[in-house]
């Protein structure tokens, strides 16, 4: 039986070596952070049922004990040989496969390059990374006690100046949960959403806004926000057009939180070319075509899964895995 190589350990590697162990094969996961889980390691909870991540992840590590993992590892080379893929990993090892998913997945925007929201500057601006890992109990002295917080979506997304002109889907469903968690911490305080407009796609994303405005009180304000200061007593001030009233406002949190979006991983920059995979124009992984063979490279044997294409949610993103361990296991069987 030839090798299949999933090339990154987030959910989506993990859950197509789920399937794959399922079909009778033994797959490879090559992962270069040094545990496997990817971004979702890092999360608290999930969105919409506040399901804790850790459950995921831990239930994905019990179920591909039988694969081959890789952790701490990267893929150095890769190139095609007599209809298979020879691959050649950081630790020496070679290995020979004929079949590769790409499952990549994303980079988090670099929330410093919006210079107006003063993030690495202020030391109350935080991104929704850090605040993810403060609520998984990390400590952060940045978040203490807040009577007031402000929340500003579409962070380096939907952004033509930031280079990124592409929606990242979760960045509003995140700001709410994020939201819903703070107030459930902190009931005292009050929570302000600054969003550009909302979009809410998914099963129960729309009941969670309902629910975040009437049982938690969270204020949305449709507008972006301009500029960001520093008061004489270390708080923030957030200046904001409300786009609906028509009127500038200003408010006065003790953190602002950066909803940064999703950008392609440029760290495979590298292998992509080897492997002479096309990009798309917004710098992902470009699939053979966006409807019918979306999983599929324009490469015979080489497979995407996940955020690697374009942002996704951690639903969309185990459907996909599903749907590729299927594919790479129909064209090993056809030939």
């Amino acid at each position: 039986m030839k090798n299949i190589v999933i090339i990154g350990g987030g959910v989506a590697g993990m859950e197509a070596a789920r399937q794959l162990l399922a079909l009778g094969y033994t797959p490879i996961i090559v992962e270069k952070a040094n545990a496997l889980g990817g971004h979702v390691a890092s999360w608290y909870r999930l969105f919409p049922d506040m399901t804790p991540a850790s459950e995921i992840i831990s239930r994905l590590k019990k179920e591909i004990a039988p694969a081959n993992v890789f952790t701490g590892t990267k893929v150095i080379s890769i190139s095609r040989e007599k209809g298979d893929y020879s691959l050649t990993l950081d630790n020496g090892v070679s290995i020979l496969a004929g079949a590769v998913l790409f499952a990549t997945g994303f980079k988090v925007f670099d929330a410093s390059k919006k210079e107006e929201y003063g993030y690495g500057v202020y030391d109350r601006v935080i991104t929704n990374r850090d605040l993810e890992a403060w609520l998984s109990g990390g400590e952060d002295k940045r978040i203490s006690a807040p009577k007031a917080i402000g929340f500003v979506h579409c962070v380096g997304s939907r952004d033509l100046k930031a280079g990124n002109s592409q929606c990242s889907k979760v960045c509003c469903t995140t700001a709410i949960k994020q939201a819903i968690e703070m107030k459930e911490k902190f009931p005292k305080a009050e929570i302000y959403c600054f969003y550009m407009d909302l979009r809410l796609f998914g099963k129960k994303y729309e009941d969670f806004y309902i629910n975040a405005q009437r049982d938690f009180g969270v204020h949305f304000i449709r507008g972006r926000v301009s500029e960001v200061g520093e008061t004489i007593d270390g708080r923030l001030q957030v200046k904001a057009e409300d786009t609906l009233s028509g009127k500038p406002l200003k408010v006065q949190v003790d953190n602002l939180v950066l909803m940064s979006g999703m950008v392609c991983n440029q760290s495979v920059s590298e292998l992509v070319r080897q492997a002479r995979l096309d990009i798309d124009d917004d710098g992902f992984l470009r699939s053979r075509n966006n409807i019918f063979d979306i999983l599929e490279s324009n490469r015979p044997g080489i497979f995407y899964a996940g955020a690697c294409t374009g942002t996704k949610t951690v639903p969309e993103t185990l459907a996909e895995a599903r749907a590729a361990a299927l594919e790479i296991h129909n064209y090993l069987q056809n030939g």
